[in-house]
């Protein structure tokens, strides 16, 4: 499983500084995966709680565990659609989402579907990518493994960019009955791994190894040694870093 805590660790570290937990909180975190930020949030937050959402049953049942590991009892996770979850009315303080709300069918339906679940006035709180052209981690290992003709070959995981427009995402919430959207540029970098080797790795449990799967076994071994020198030369001696670009989007629930 790919560790999206250690990737995003720059930018979960600038999404709490704006969440902002207080005790009593009732969190809502749509796009939990394994639960980092969930968990977190619990801490932060009790005696009040923390529910974590997710698609994902393999990412649930690894936030569940760490949850049981560090001991945490005000904590949940459920595994649901949160477009179309029935979560309970108004009950929820606080939401957030770390790159978790991008893959919606309907964002209009999905934000409207959470507002419903958090007070009037609640924040809700999230990361989504800006456009693939200001990803350098999808820009550089997509050109390494299809030869330096990205263009020609279609773009994986396109729905992580699905906001990158800041007025598709204004707009959305707006409809949604969320007010005063607040749109920040936040740039930070994200991390593949200690060391090429294992930035490799990481990088073959996502979606982009599909681009190798269907070549003949020689353009394959080419295309892993290019990508082979673009970690390479990605290694800062503290990791294999690249340069991204988010948006952090904080509205309040009318």
């Amino acid at each position: 499983m790919f560790d999206y805590d250690s990737e995003l660790a720059r930018y979960h570290k600038r999404l709490w500084e704006a969440l902002d937990v207080r005790s009593g909180d009732r969190v809502l975190d749509i796009g939990c995966g394994t639960g980092q930020t969930t968990r977190d949030a619990a801490r932060a937050a009790s005696p009040g709680t923390a529910l974590g959402v997710d698609v994902s049953d393999p990412m649930l049942a690894r936030a569940r565990q760490q949850a049981e590991t560090e001991g945490l009892r005000n904590v949940g996770f459920v595994q649901a659609d949160a477009q179309t979850h029935a979560f309970p009315l108004e009950h929820f303080t606080l939401g957030v989402s770390r790159f978790g709300t991008m893959f919606f069918s309907d964002s209009v339906a999905a934000f409207a579907n959470i507002g419903r679940a958090l007070r009037p006035g609640a924040r809700f709180v999230q990361l989504v990518w800006q456009a693939a052209d200001r990803q350098e981690w999808h820009a550089a290992i997509r050109a390494a493994l299809a030869g330096g003709h990205a263009s020609s070959t279609s773009a994986p995981a396109a729905d992580a960019f699905a906001l990158a427009d800041p007025h598709v995402v204004v707009d959305a919430l707006t409809a949604a009955g969320f007010t005063a959207v607040d749109v920040e540029d936040v740039r930070e970098p994200v991390y593949y791994g200690p060391d090429a080797d294992s930035a490799r790795d990481a990088v073959l449990q996502l979606g982009m190894a599909k681009m190798v799967a269907d070549l003949d076994a020689s353009s394959a071994e080419r295309a892993l040694d290019r990508l082979r020198a673009t970690l390479d030369a990605h290694d800062t001696g503290d990791g294999v870093w690249f340069d991204s670009r988010s948006w952090l989007v904080i509205a309040h629930r009318r």
